[in-house]
């Protein structure tokens, strides 16, 4: 019997292409959605519209481990797969797509959707990307708030793991997650502040929304939060893994981080919290370099290949990631770092081809073409 036992639910977002252009629907047919609906039970979890009509959001029930929720998540990704092949489409588990414009995408038509497209004009129309967001429940009001404050110290180790956006509007941005850029535009975005209570931060909240800034903490975008609806700390800094078993991997490695400090502090002890200044280093690092040019170990004031933090984060969860039962998925995260991320491979994919002649268009549908056979590789 687990000493810690923690539910688990994994969201994430494609984008559908047209596999003979290779540029994104930007108005996919209503039926697409429908036929999901018809092909995976509400068991399993949902497939709704994102923001972007070129977009769909699966997410996962709650699971009472990862092994669960990677069969839930797989039957999701599949269900996707195959209502999009039914209409002449195919998902892509990327959080760009290499050339697509955002300036003719088309927002899906619903209050809060209108109401977020009037609010931000551009900001929002530029939101063509997608992510991975990795629930875990807690309970205790004040353990989220605890266990937010201490885990933002890894947050930007799991987004070097993720990244899959290095492209944007037909360049090769020399970012591996883009993603990051264009969401950082958005207000209230980033890391969270850090609060001494749960009542604290409801106090903070409650400033917003009697000045009418936000009508519920739902408009709060951090890289983590404390969820408005649900018992749970979302975690919202990843990319969504093009691979997924790559995202199971991170969502067990979060899952076990959790874990970890939870048994820290029903020892009375924490992992120390460090300044967002100094953190905010170490997310720059992952959004623009990946896993290729390491981050800072605080402690010893050294940048660090990631393979070393990586055996040193195993290390700290490993007892618990075996209690959790996923220790296996855990150390997957090797396999990320020798074999590369999807952006790592992508950027790959369109060097070679264009040493090999291909003009930058030819190229860049190559990375699609990767995209589209890579997403239902693990299925």
């Amino acid at each position: 019997m687990k000493k810690h036992p923690l539910t688990v639910g994994i969201e994430e977002e494609y984008m559908l292409v047209d596999p003979d252009s290779r540029d994104l629907v930007d108005d996919p047919p209503d039926g697409l959605l429908r036929d999901c609906k018809t092909i995976v039970s509400k068991q399993v979890g949902a497939v709704v519209p994102e923001f972007l009509r070129a977009q769909v959001e699966v997410g996962t029930a709650v699971c009472e481990s990862i092994d669960v929720a990677r069969d839930k998540l797989k039957q999701l990704r599949l269900c996707v797969a195959e209502a999009a092949e039914r209409h002449g489409l195919r998902p892509i588990a990327a959080s760009t797509h290499p050339f697509a414009n955002w300036q003719t995408q088309r927002h899906t038509e619903a209050e809060r959707y209108d109401m977020l497209a009037e609010d931000l004009q551009a900001v929002a129309q530029r939101l063509l990307i997608c992510g991975m967001h990795v629930h875990v429940g807690l309970d205790d009001d004040e353990t989220r708030i605890d266990l937010m404050n201490q885990v933002v110290y890894f947050l930007p180790h799991l987004l070097a793991l993720s990244s899959s956006s290095p492209f944007w509007q037909a360049r090769n941005t020399g970012l591996m997650s883009y993603r990051i850029s264009v969401f950082d535009e958005l207000p209230r975005t980033g890391l969270p502040e850090k609060f001494d209570s749960f009542g604290e931060y409801l106090r903070h909240v409650e400033v917003l929304k009697k000045a009418g800034i936000i009508d519920d903490p739902s408009k709060l975008w951090w890289d983590i939060r404390v969820h408005p609806k649900f018992p749970t700390l979302e975690m919202r800094i990843t990319d969504v893994c093009t691979r997924l078993e790559d995202g199971i991997s991170i969502a067990a490695l979060y899952l076990s981080l959790l874990a970890a400090l939870l048994r820290l502090r029903r020892n009375n002890q924490r992992w120390r919290v460090y300044s967002n200044m100094l953190i905010n280093e170490n997310r720059w690092r992952a959004q623009r370099y990946g896993l290729s040019d390491g981050l800072i170990d605080f402690g010893i004031g050294e940048v660090v290949p990631y393979a070393d933090l990586l055996e040193e984060m195993i290390s700290i969860v490993r007892e618990d990631a075996a209690e959790n039962g996923c220790l296996d998925c855990v150390e997957h995260a090797r396999d990320i770092v020798s074999r590369g991320t999807s952006a790592q491979r992508q950027v790959a994919i369109y060097q070679a081809a264009i040493k090999d002649g291909a003009s930058e268009r030819d190229a860049l549908n190559a990375v699609v073409d990767w995209l589209i056979d890579e997403t239902v590789t693990d299925l």
